[in-house]
């Protein structure tokens, strides 16, 4: 955000604006739902700047609902944006709803900088994981005078849209995007709170070999830039392990039906599959293997290890075993507010990415906390010192931005068609 606190838009004067340039969401906060204060800002030399501890009282998130008076409050814009339509759209929303419980927490406690109230809004995008669509989304933000955008979640659409913010000053902070490519443009924009594809894929290899044993691995990925990133990196670490890839299989992020790969893999007889893709693709891919017969255990990523895997894989997704990214929220120290709050508001379980896109706008407004500031340029410089307590865990970036620490990986099975904690790999 390029203007001064003189020249920013107050809530009366930003009515007809905010109409046409944000998308309007459905939900309201709903009865009874807890809001969490808003983080603290680090000073120089200080403790870490933490996210909410201590849940509020429902009256505080009904006040966050009340307009601020006119005459004193700033409207300042937090980008998001993600699949909020199409095959992944529940994934999208996910990720819109952990930012927009952020949004309306921080909300109901207050928000000063400079001496000026402000009013938080969430302009929220739609990129359909398309990259072409998730251009014109990350246009339109930088239009819309964003202070900085949460998104995209699909690594094929976040690379290309990374470079509308470079040229804007824009900070864009990734919850889902694992690909390493993603922070290897030497942009001084992208940031992301989540572990990369080079981290989860050895993660994953290590299971096949350590624990399943696995001698005969196929590997089979979509084609995206997030799927073959993923596969080759575990295949990577298969051959580094000592293991052996037995076959490569390449499919769509649009398949559905997957005969003629499962065919040719009923064949080998693997001991493990690695699947390379969305729940969208792998559940199916699971439920075509068990019915085939197939044996071997099909392993997955971040994109697979949805809540939603469970309906779409039916039956087999007891043969599945997926990484999620970071802690699992069922083992995060906050993370039972967390999802408490979360089905309270949205009246949906938590499905992957929300806890990172939370803790993208928490670090977003601590920045703003720390360079007292609502410009994007001065808002970006203080992303790149963050050093936060998050709901995930600490938050730091190295210089390209990526998470310090290359983060947690949570290894997951399906009991009983819901995620179960098998184990978290730490650094």
């Amino acid at each position: 955000m390029r203007m001064k606190f003189g020249f920013a838009l107050t809530i009366a004067a930003a009515v007809a604006m905010t109409t046409a340039c944000s998308k309007k969401t459905d939900n309201e906060p709903a009865a009874g739902a807890s809001a969490v204060p808003e983080a603290s800002a680090s000073a120089g030399g200080s403790a870490p700047a933490s996210a909410p501890a201590v849940p509020a009282s429902a009256a505080s998130v009904a006040a966050a609902s009340e307009p601020v008076q006119a005459s004193s409050a700033t409207v300042v814009r937090i980008g998001h944006v993600a699949p909020l339509s199409g095959p992944l759209a529940h994934l999208g929303q996910d990720n819109e709803n952990g930012a927009r419980l952020a949004i309306e927490e921080i909300s109901a406690q207050g928000l000063t900088i400079d001496g000026h109230a402000i009013h938080l809004e969430l302009d929220t995008q739609d990129d359909a994981a398309d990259p072409k669509k998730g251009i014109a989304a990350a246009q339109q933000l930088v239009a819309d005078h964003v202070v900085a955008v949460v998104g995209h979640l699909n690594s094929g659409v976040s690379v290309p849209a990374s470079k509308i913010y470079s040229d804007a000053d824009v900070a864009q902070i990734s919850g889902a995007t694992t690909n390493p490519a993603f922070t290897q443009q030497g942009y001084k924009t992208t940031f992301r709170v989540v572990p990369t594809d080079a981290r989860q894929g050895p993660v994953l290899a290590t299971y096949a070999l350590k624990t399943l044993h696995a001698r005969k691995i196929v590997v089979v990925d979509d084609a995206t830039l997030y799927g073959r990133g993923l596969a080759n990196e575990f295949a990577k670490a298969v051959v580094a392990g000592g293991g052996r890839i037995t076959g490569h299989e390449v499919t769509s992020e649009k398949a559905r039906d997957f005969k003629a790969i499962l065919n040719k893999i009923k064949r080998v007889q693997p001991d493990a599959v690695m699947f390379g893709g969305m729940d969208v693709t792998g559940g199916p891919f699971a439920k075509q293997a068990a019915a085939m017969g197939i044996k071997a255990k099909i392993l997955g990523g971040d994109g697979m290890c949805s809540a939603e895997l469970a309906t779409l894989a039916a039956n087999a997704a007891s043969n599945v075993v997926c990484s999620e990214l970071g802690v699992d929220v069922s083992k995060l120290n906050k993370g039972g507010d967390f999802a408490q709050h979360y089905e309270a508001r949205f009246h949906l379980p938590v499905q992957s990415y929300a806890p990172f896109t939370y803790d993208a706008v928490y670090v977003i407004v601590d920045a703003m906390k720390r360079a007292n500031s609502i410009e994007a340029p001065k808002v970006l410089a203080a992303i790149a010192s963050t050093d936060f307590n998050g709901l995930t865990g600490h938050i730091a970036f190295d210089d390209k931005g990526d998470l310090k620490g290359s983060g947690a990986i949570t290894l997951i099975d399906f009991k009983d068609n819901k995620k179960n904690v098998i184990d978290v790999i730490t650094p």
